[in-house]
């Protein structure tokens, strides 16, 4: 199974992919490491990033997406424009998609109960992943 982690930032969606087959994890080669919504964000905007979030789901056999939850209010509040990619990440149609929202405190608890099995520095990701990597690997053990 195949889950695409995603941490949504400012205007920017940071996927990690992390397959899990007979109990092993691997990370698939990605091509993307993050999709971006043009500044003005119109419904033109809104409607390529969502195709082109659908076509790399797609292509990479996707069966299950990993957001990290944001907060809707408060010091560490999710913009505006991170909800509406969340919005169109959840309304994906064109391919069969499970989309869960990961809050803060069940990431930590799952990683206190199940460490991550390699450190972060040896899986060749870029830095600005990890927290990507962490929704995926997270996502994995909660979608078994």
């Amino acid at each position: 199974m195949i889950v695409c982690g995603v941490e949504l930032t400012g205007s920017d969606a940071v996927v990690c992919l992390l397959n899990m087959d007979r109990g092993q994890f691997n990370l698939p080669q990605c091509k993307v490491r993050k999709l971006s919504l043009p500044k003005n964000h119109s419904r033109e905007d809104l409607q390529r990033f969502q195709a082109a979030f659908a076509e790399l789901i797609a292509e990479y056999g996707v069966s299950s997406v990993a957001i990290k939850e944001r907060m809707p209010k408060g010091k560490f509040a999710g913009g505006a424009i991170s909800f509406k990619m969340e919005a169109a990440i959840q309304l994906i149609s064109s391919v069969e998609l499970t989309v869960t929202m990961l809050p803060p405190a069940l990431i930590k608890s799952t990683l206190a109960a199940n460490p991550l099995p390699i450190a972060f520095a040896d899986t060749g990701l870029k830095a600005f992943q990890e927290t990507a990597f962490i929704a995926a690997y997270v996502g994995q053990l909660h979608g078994r």
